[in-house]
């Protein structure tokens, strides 16, 4: 038997005082979180939850998360999370296609933001045998007629429970991702996947009593899940929750919560490196903050000399996916550092950097990354013909071009073609164009990636308008952000007459770039 869940059960007996969540005003106990994780794998499995049924969860960084998360996996579950930025429609086409059985919805995210249409997430919900509502106020009653809160559905309930046997390479977490074209896929990832890239953490870092993890990543994604949830509660940290990054949020944290153990994309860092810190303690900060992780996109170099110098800690940087759990390369403690670079491959894991014929690249020379060990996805759900597309003799293929040097260190050289990196959030152009053809006065639309200074990349269409169009950039704009999640709309918008077309008719995006 092998579940992941055993992370949180481990060091609830270990240590069952120290405080392993704290978010707001609300601490809990590693003691309070298993026995409130033990109450919802109660719910489920009284709400005939089996092993395997999908169960999807949508949720900020609050309490919630980790509590609900683990408490799937003890039921024998398939943790689904969902982004929270999702619209009703993006709902409704992820808790189809992972045949969810149940969601979990929390009652401030976007999905359950009171609307023209209703509350989008008990709509989009339809389809699931169960949902459930996550209330601020656990005690609150459900503000939509037919959902049950699930404060009310936990009262009463066990504080122990005898977690379901799973198998290793039972699917543990569904993580949505896609490729350039096509729409959002599930990869399945094993309980042997998750744990064992939690467990990286004895390896790629210098081993530490008690960490402080501040989480302003949101948990959804497989970053801030496996790098800081998971890992944090594998190593018996205290994990310190912000639902929405702010610089001054996370200076203020840092210094109050004595973190030690920060990770982020490059736009949080380039804030955190602009903020205003005349009411913050730095030298109270250099004196806690030791580890300091970046990932997502490409850090600029100058914001890692820049962030070295004024607060004391070295940046280091990795590479993953979600389909790698995600961690693959990684800049570790142990080992120089070097800026620009992705590092060298994790414990237990092989990468490649391979010319079109599949054959081992020249040092210095570009190449595909090929990725091969126990972090590797099962594949993708319900979709063979990807899955082999994507996994062939073992290796997984990311679609990213890097190079190695002559130490073994990675370096990208060239991302997946078309695909925007928008603070460090994987934009994929064509499920924002089909969504823009769905607008009555667009004829065609591309969409590609700009350079931004903030965001790294933005979000841009090129739209060939309907002959009777009226319509607006600006209304245009407006329109999208209704209907597509936060980091997906764009927020610039060009009229053409034509776009420019390569023989085959194919839009040659390079040249609208």
């Amino acid at each position: 038997m092998l579940n992941l869940a055993m992370l949180l059960e481990d060091s609830a007996r270990e240590q069952p005082s120290r405080e392993a969540v704290v978010c707001g005003s609300t601490r809990l106990s590693y003691a309070a979180v298993e026995a409130a994780a033990n109450q919802v794998a109660h719910l489920l499995v009284a709400s005939g939850i089996e092993p395997g049924d999908r169960v999807a969860l949508a949720c900020p960084n609050v309490p919630y998360f980790p509590i609900v998360y683990y408490g799937i996996l003890k039921a024998g579950g398939v943790v689904v999370p969902l982004n929270v930025l999702l619209k009703s429609r993006e709902i409704a086409y992820h808790l189809e296609d992972s045949q969810a059985k149940a969601f979990l919805c929390f009652e401030g995210t976007e999905q359950l933001r009171l609307g023209d249409e209703g509350w989008a997430g008990f709509q989009a919900a339809e389809k699931c045998e169960h949902f459930f509502l996550l209330t601020a106020d656990p005690t609150a009653s459900s503000p939509i007629a037919g959902a049950q809160t699930l404060g009310a559905a936990l009262e009463g309930r066990p504080t122990t429970f005898e977690t379901v046997p799973t198998e290793p390479q039972d699917t543990a977490v569904i993580l949505y991702t896609s490729g350039t074209t096509g729409q959002p896929k599930g990869a399945e990832l094993s309980h042997a996947n998750m744990l064992l890239n939690a467990r990286l953490y004895d390896v790629m870092y210098e081993w530490h009593p008690h960490d402080v993890q501040l989480i302003a990543l949101p948990l959804f994604h497989s970053f801030a899940q496996t790098t800081q949830m998971n890992a944090g509660f594998y190593s018996r940290a205290t994990l310190v929750l912000l639902p929405r990054f702010s610089a001054a949020d996370v200076l203020t944290l840092t210094q109050r919560e004595q973190v030690t153990f920060f990770a982020g994309v490059p736009t949080m860092y380039w804030e955190l490196l602009n903020a205003d810190t005349d009411s913050i303690d730095l030298d109270a900060v250099r004196a806690t903050l030791r580890v300091a992780v970046s990932g997502g996109a490409p850090l600029p170099p100058a914001v890692l000399r820049g962030f070295t110098e004024k607060f004391g800690v070295q940046i280091l940087e990795g590479y993953g996916l979600s389909e790698t759990c995600p961690t693959a390369t990684f800049n570790r403690q142990d080992r120089p550092v070097r800026p620009g670079s992705i590092g060298l491959p994790v414990w237990g894991v092989e990468v490649r950097v391979v010319d079109e014929d599949g054959r081992e690249a020249p040092v210095g020379e570009p190449g595909e990354l090929v990725i091969k060990g126990h972090n590797v996805m099962k594949g993708y759900f319900g979709r063979p013909a990807e899955t082999a597309e994507a996994l062939r003799d073992g290796w997984f293929h990311t679609g990213d071009i890097g190079r190695r040097d002559e130490d073994g260190y990675l370096y990208i050289v060239d991302r997946v073609k078309d695909l925007i990196i928008r603070g460090g959030f994987n934009v994929y152009p064509r499920e924002v164009e089909e969504a823009l053809m769905t607008h009555p006065a667009v004829s065609l639309a591309a969409v590609v990636g700009v350079p931004h200074n903030r965001h790294g990349e933005e979000v841009k269409a090129f739209v060939i308008p309907t002959p009777e169009s009226t319509v607006t950039e600006d209304e245009l704009v407006a329109w999208s952000k209704a209907a597509m999640a936060g980091h997906k709309y764009p927020r610039l918008v060009e009229f053409r007459e034509a776009l420019p077309l390569g023989p085959t008719g194919k839009i040659l995006k390079r040249e609208l770039a």
